[in-house]
């Protein structure tokens, strides 16, 4: 208690010192609504407060960056009010961000931050410091409350975010900072009695959700974006940027992003322009390296826009997202993206499209030519680290040999034809035993690819998964001119997208001449020589090694620290997000802490986690999950639990994110 005997809280010593805001231009009108932003890189706001805030969950990990401790600040009675906004922070300047983008290739104009609120930056405790100079040298932190209400950058939005979304940013956010990839991070979400009317599905069916908060952290939540709000009208889509023509400002931002975020560039560069390139390049590495780092463990972001790029090469924006079940490289994790143009497979050359955007928005702070030529880099390098990464998860770790971009090719290929789970089986792989002399027949990784066929879906669904998806009307006539000219046929065959749609249409026709048992034979068979191609590569591992069994438990080691038991799949957040809007919260809380430690075997990945159901699932749909996932059902009775580590149930595949 204070002197005044009223309630004191941690949160209120926190420390500030907002040097953004400082640094930076500042538009201090306190206009209302939304309007464009000219001149700024901030603007001054006040964040609207919730009606009976509430915690939903606190992350230790996460209030440990700015010295706080979790069970305190949970049972803090001021922490929801201070942590969504409702109630101002000591030392707080709440402020937007303004930004542009490119969204789904076109130049949107000015967007900024529409639903967040910069609360201000966090000096790092004194024990941080030392660990933080490379990915945080400047020792601040950054916090920013997502959903506390409109800006001058809402357009025609409430600036609020419901329970749904908010609970998939803050799991997700602490998934990721778990399994090594740089993310911005969530230190808490808060809900309330406050509600919305949204559309989830995108049906036109709008119902009330509960308004909700996500406390962000992050060195900064500068973007690509943030550089665009200088550009000039763009000849496609007719927009500009707010502030068109002020290289002064835009050179102001540069200065205070190399110099506060990369002070090894700084310092090492006396010539501007050659400092420039450097920050570039470092960028373009950074950004390689992260989505090596995602495509390793099936993410993918579903909205990958200039907007939703970290100018430190850290994953930010959890909106659409998800991670690859069935391994499809065609995978599409967001509904409204009907083109594809954020699919799996897309997403490193869609990053390097994204810094050819930043390039562009640097202008004349960057020497064309420098510039391009790093730009050129960047897919041989997300190559090189991707390489990397599938080496350790496939345990080579003491050669390179110049078959394993061959083996992880073919390995991947056969995930896909097979329809394997992409996690469960990377897991499964630690297994398979290096061939040591004399050992019998029966060692040949049988039992390995009978666990890895049980991660494989059914006859139907690879049917449904082949079926081609280009145009009806374009494919009849694409077969029709097959039959009446070969030749043109030939030439179009060639391109791309429809040689791939008769690669599909070539599969489902095996497909549809096969049943399940020829199936999994067929599957067995195929598994069975990639797993002795691996044997031969593990071989390799060992030549001339006098601790065979020393160097098997490392590989071991690394495997199983590489390829994760439990990621947030789709299905695991829903199940916790039902439970949310019902008003249980131990299953946000339970996943969290199911998250938190992905790679390790625990006793909590085994258990139930709440109400398996989806939606309002009627008695067919329960008949299908029995159908198709009798393994899946608990001794508890209960045959809609699914254990956290295991594929998804039958009825995940009706989960719709936009």
């Amino acid at each position: 208690m204070d002197s005044e005997g009223s309630a004191s809280s941690s949160l209120e010593r926190l420390p500030f010192n907002n040097v953004a805001l400082k640094k930076l231009p500042l538009d201090s009108s306190e206009e209302p609504g939304s309007r464009t932003v000219s001149g700024a890189c901030f603007s001054r706001v006040q964040p609207q407060p919730l009606v009976n805030p509430t915690f939903v969950a606190v992350s230790g990990p996460a209030l440990a960056l700015l010295g706080l401790d979790e069970e305190e600040i949970f049972h803090d009675l001021l922490g929801p009010e201070y942590l969504s906004g409702s109630k101002v922070l000591p030392g707080s300047e709440p402020a937007a961000h303004c930004y542009c983008g490119h969204q789904f290739g076109l130049f949107a104009g000015q967007l900024g931050d529409g639903a967040v609120c910069y609360l201000g930056e966090v000096e790092a405790p004194a024990d941080q410091i030392g660990f933080m100079q490379r990915d945080n040298p400047c020792g601040r932190w950054e916090i920013q409350v997502k959903g506390a209400g409109v800006t001058p950058y809402s357009r025609e939005s409430d600036g609020r975010k419901v329970l749904r979304s908010s609970i998939r940013e803050f799991l997700c956010s602490e998934a990721m900072a778990a399994l090594g990839i740089p993310t911005t991070r969530a230190a808490s979400l808060v809900t309330s009695d406050l509600y919305v009317n949204r559309d989830p599905l995108n049906n036109g069916r709008r119902r009330p959700e509960r308004c909700s908060v996500v406390l962000r952290i992050a060195p900064s939540f500068i973007r690509f974006g943030s550089f665009e709000i200088f550009r000039s009208r763009n000849e496609f889509s007719g927009r500009q940027g707010p502030s068109p023509g002020r290289h002064d400002i835009r050179a102001q931002l540069v200065d205070y992003v190399i110099d506060t975020f990369y002070p090894d560039i700084q310092r090492s560069h006396g010539n501007r322009k050659e400092r420039n390139t450097a920050f570039f390049k470092e960028v373009t590495v950074r950004t390689a390296r992260l989505v090596a780092q995602w495509q390793c463990v099936g993410f993918c972001h579903g909205v990958l826009n200039t907007d939703n790029m970290s100018i430190l090469g850290l994953t930010v924006d959890y909106g659409p997202f998800g991670f690859i079940d069935r391994f499809d490289p065609e995978f599409v994790c967001n509904a409204s993206d009907r083109r594809g143009r954020y699919s799996y497979q897309a997403q490193p050359s869609v990053c390097r499209w994204n810094l050819a955007r930043l390039a562009e928005a640097l202008g004349s702070e960057l020497q064309a030519s420098q510039a391009g030529a790093i730009l050129d880099e960047f897919m041989p390098l997300y190559e090189t680290l991707y390489l990397a990464n599938m080496r350790r998860k496939l345990g080579l770790l003491r050669r390179k040999e110049p078959e394993d971009q061959e083996l992880v090719s073919e390995l991947l290929r056969l995930m896909h034809n097979t329809g394997a789970d992409f996690t469960n089986t990377f897991r499964l792989l630690s297994g398979v035993s290096c061939p040591v002399a004399g050992e019998g027949k029966g060692a040949t990784g049988g039992p390995v690819v009978d666990l890895i066929l049980e991660q494989c879906v059914s006859l139907e669904e690879l049917k449904v998964a082949n079926k081609p998806t280009m145009e009806p009307r374009e494919l009849a006539m694409a077969l029709s001119m097959a039959q009446t000219n070969p030749a043109m046929f030939g030439l179009v065959a060639d391109r791309p997208e429809v040689a791939h749609q008769l690669e599909k249409m070539g599969r489902l026709k095996e497909l549809l001449s096969t049943n399940q048992d020829e199936l999994r034979a067929k599957q067995r068979e195929d598994w069975l020589l990639w797993i002795s191609q691996y044997r031969k590569r593990l071989v390799k591992e060992c030549d001339g090694a006098r601790e065979v069994c020393t160097i098997e438990e490392e590989r071991i080691r690394v495997m199983d620290s590489t390829n994760p038991r439990v990621v947030l799949r789709n299905y695991i957040a829903q199940n916790a997000i039902q439970a949310a809007e019902n008003g249980d919260f131990s299953e946000v809380r339970r996943v969290l802490k199911v998250l938190e430690n992905p790679y390790s075997a625990h006793p909590e990945s085994e258990l139930p986690g709440g109400p398996k159901t989806f939606g309002e699932r009627d008695q067919k749909g329960m008949e299908k999950d029995k159908e198709g996932r009798k393994d899946e059902g608990r001794t508890d009775g209960n045959q809609n639990c699914v254990p956290y580590d295991s594929k998804p149930p039958v009825w995940a595949r009706e989960i719709c994110v936009t």
